[in-house]
């Protein structure tokens, strides 16, 4: 079959510090064939080779999730997870996988999107991951306010934006995870405004290279520290239109 995932226990060692268990490897080569069956209505993704999705999707939706050279601790112990944007499912689905411990509640504004998720889980037999069909900003104003221990955001505005979106989701004590491409220091600058005002500080900002193509990315690690203001987050699109 042409359409396998490349199996690569070696390089998931050596840059995650983990690997894949068989069945582990076989919900991902499974979530690759729906994601590619979904493709055909909905347009879900243009990465369709798999070395790249494998790169792309798997390795890179994970690699969010390590910090200082390992799974996020709370991950083990049931940690209660949002992945904010998630479209196609990504980075929750993946970690879904990874962490069975934990509930992941994959949140996007697009109907269409959140049924064909829908099929998935039910198809992975993944139960410990649910949908929500809302946007952070009302969400974040509502019963799931500072109710998770990680967010995870990825492509979604600005990185003030993803504070925003994320920081009034998690407890106090919690983490935020922004994943980026490029970063520079004065998008730090900005950042650390933004996120001062929302009861938040930056833990860490990490700077890696994908194993296959050697792309630097970024994930940027924002600690919940106190309670976010209740006016945070602010109505739908004004948190892309006017960042903090």
């Amino acid at each position: 079959m042409t359409n396998s995932l490349p199996i690569v226990a070696e390089t998931w060692q050596q840059t995650l510090n983990w690997q894949p268990n068989p069945q582990q490897q076989l919900k991902f080569q499974q979530l690759y064939e729906l994601i590619l069956e979904g493709n055909r209505q909905l347009n879900l993704t243009r990465i369709t080779d798999p070395q790249e999705f494998w790169e792309k999707h798997l390795w890179d939706s994970l690699r969010g999730i390590v910090l200082q050279g390992k799974f996020i601790p709370s991950l083990e112990t049931g940690a209660s997870v949002i992945d904010i944007g998630t479209g196609a499912g990504f980075p929750g689905i993946p970690v879904a996988i990874v962490a069975p411990n934990c509930t992941i509640t994959l949140l996007d504004s697009t109907r269409k999107k959140i049924t064909f998720i829908d099929t998935i889980l039910t198809r992975l037999a993944l139960g410990n991951a649910k949908t929500l069909l809302g946007r952070a900003e009302e969400i974040g104003q509502q019963q799931h306010r500072q109710i998770y221990d990680i967010a995870l955001i990825r492509a979604v505005g600005t990185a003030s934006a993803c504070a925003e979106y994320a920081l009034p989701l998690v407890k106090q004590g919690g983490l935020a995870v922004i994943y980026r491409g490029t970063w520079t220091k004065e998008e730090t600058k900005s950042l650390q405004n933004a996120v001062n005002q929302l009861g938040g500080v930056i833990e860490c900002i990490e700077q890696f290279t994908t194993p296959l193509s050697n792309s630097i990315r970024h994930c940027l690690y924002l600690r919940k520290v106190a309670t976010t203001p209740t006016n945070f987050p602010r109505a739908v699109g004004v948190p892309t239109q006017k960042p903090l």
